[in-house]
């Protein structure tokens, strides 16, 4: 059985979003990383950003596109298709409570950008073409992982074996490279199916970003603009498993009709563009970020419900810590495996992930109650905090990714 040892000084398995973003900040440092990905190749560079929009989409923060721009690949994305949104509109379906916010407000000049995730890949992709000290597999499963005193071994499906001082898992919310690792999760099915389509509105988005919190679940209509035309949105309808595979059955025309009315028509007649794809949401938490030579990062680490879009950049904050701490230990001699300072990454990170899952969970839960009271208490929560110019501050500062200490490359 080959054994391959040679130049290795970090491996990440899972080439999508995160991954990517760790190999880039790794390898314009000239950290020797090997990326290996289960997908059978790269993201079509000719279609990326081109034509219909991707149903997987993501609500980047102001912090998420200063280190995206840092690696030279926010100007590659910008060049496909990233939709900036400048205000937010939050409000009970069930009720009259209302919250809005403005990037002025802020003192920011967007709250974020809604990007596709494979714009967001075909960049990372491009730049990491140009990085010599980053090698890549496409088409490589890893089916064993085994952990020795000088370095961690994967087992891949050919019967190959590759080693580094420190394994990345950033293989997604059930990353067998974690299970192989034997670090068990906290788990719980939140009883909500995510409901994903793309659709053309009758009146433009206007760069607002929107959300109505109904009975059975939060409906985002995320902005797009595609070929310069502001009347498209992509979809997320956080609903019973029952209501989601009946939203899915319906005809374009029908489904349109309840997109409609969820949103309160404020965008006049919805018509999907896309198929409606259902996602089951499930909220997991590591119970250990890192073992020695054994980081996990992104999905594998956390899972988050999506009502908030703050799962993709959490992911990217835990690359950008953790490449940080990398690079400090590589500068002091200190092996990138070290288990002692691999647990710094996870004291930075797993908190801050840690209160967002909570906050998130608790939103969820607020929302989904029935109970007058309840439904009381929530609007006139929101009603409030649309009142107070401070609290509403903090709220959109911790929305665009400034939390606790960030990286260097986020600043």
């Amino acid at each position: 059985m080959k054994t391959d040892t040679a130049g290795n000084e970090v491996m990440i398995v899972g080439g999508g979003m995160v991954g990517a973003t760790l190999a880039c900040l790794l390898g314009q440092a000239g950290v020797s990383v090997m990326l290996l990905d289960a997908r059978p190749g790269p993201v079509d560079a000719e279609t990326a950003g081109r034509g219909p929009a991707d149903l997987r989409v993501s609500a980047l923060t102001p912090v998420s596109q200063r280190l995206l721009d840092g690696l030279g690949v926010w100007a590659s994305m910008r060049g496909r298709r990233v939709t900036p949104y400048h205000h937010m509109r939050v409000w009970d379906g069930e009720g009259s409570g209302e919250v809005s916010f403005s990037a002025d407000q802020a003192g920011l000049p967007v709250l974020g950008h809604i990007v596709e995730n494979d714009v967001v890949v075909a960049a990372l992709e491009a730049r990491l073409a140009e990085l010599p000290s980053v090698r890549r597999r496409f088409a490589t499963r890893v089916v064993g992982f085994e952990t020795h005193h000088d370095a961690p071994l994967v087992c891949l499906e050919d019967g190959e074996r590759l080693s580094a001082p420190l394994v990345v898992a950033a293989d997604g919310a059930r990353s067998p490279l974690r299970e192989m690792a034997g670090i068990e999760t906290r788990s719980h099915d939140t009883g909500q199916v995510a409901l994903v389509t793309s659709v053309c509105t009758e009146r433009p988005h206007g760069g607002v970003a929107r959300q109505a919190f109904l009975a059975d679940g939060p409906l985002a209509f995320l902005p797009l603009t595609l070929d310069g035309d502001d009347r498209h949105c992509s979809i997320v309808w956080s609903t019973s498993p029952d209501e989601a595979e009946r939203l899915s059955a319906l005809p374009a025309e029908a489904l349109g009709a309840e997109l409609e009315a969820g949103i309160g028509a404020c965008l006049g007649r919805v018509t999907p563009t896309d198929r409606a794809m259902c996602l089951p949401l499930t909220q997991r938490h590591a119970e250990r970020y890192t073992l020695p030579g054994l980081a996990l990062v992104g999905d594998a680490a956390h899972s988050i419900h999506p009502l908030a879009g703050q799962g993709a950049n959490l992911g990217l904050m835990d690359v950008a810590v953790l490449a940080e701490e990398l690079l400090e230990a590589r500068r002091r001699g200190i092996a990138l495996g070290d288990e002692a300072w691999l647990a710094r990454y996870a004291r930075r990170r797993r908190g801050d992930n840690a209160a967002m899952l909570r906050l998130m969970d608790g939103f969820r839960l607020l929302f989904g109650a029935r109970h007058p009271a309840l439904t009381l208490a929530r609007n006139l929560g929101l009603a409030g905090v649309d009142r107070l110019g401070p609290v509403k501050r903090l709220l959109m500062q911790q929305a665009a990714g400034r939390r606790g200490r960030l990286p260097d490359t986020c600043l």
